[in-house]
């Protein structure tokens, strides 16, 4: 039996594990150095998130906690 073929059907198929394996290596680089964009939904949940913590502190400010500092009234419109 020919075991050559084998032999190099199995180095070939190293070779092009290596040759992807760098190539991720290369995407994963180049990935880093971009800068984060955040998409629109990303912006949208942020910009939500952002106005409910601050509607949250002013309710607690009003409501519940005199210990709280409010001494910076909120001229926010809670519609806005």
């Amino acid at each position: 039996m020919n075991h050559w073929h084998t032999e190099y059907r199995a180095e070939y198929h190293r070779r092009d594990l290596i040759e992807e394996m760098e190539q991720i290596q290369l995407e994963a680089l180049a990935l880093q150095g971009r800068p984060y964009r955040p998409g629109r939904f990303q912006r949208m949940m942020q910009g939500l998130g952002a106005w409910l913590v601050a509607i949250g502190e002013d309710l607690l400010c009003r409501y519940q906690a005199p210990t709280a500092d409010c001494t910076q009234p909120s001229q926010r419109s809670y519609a806005s």
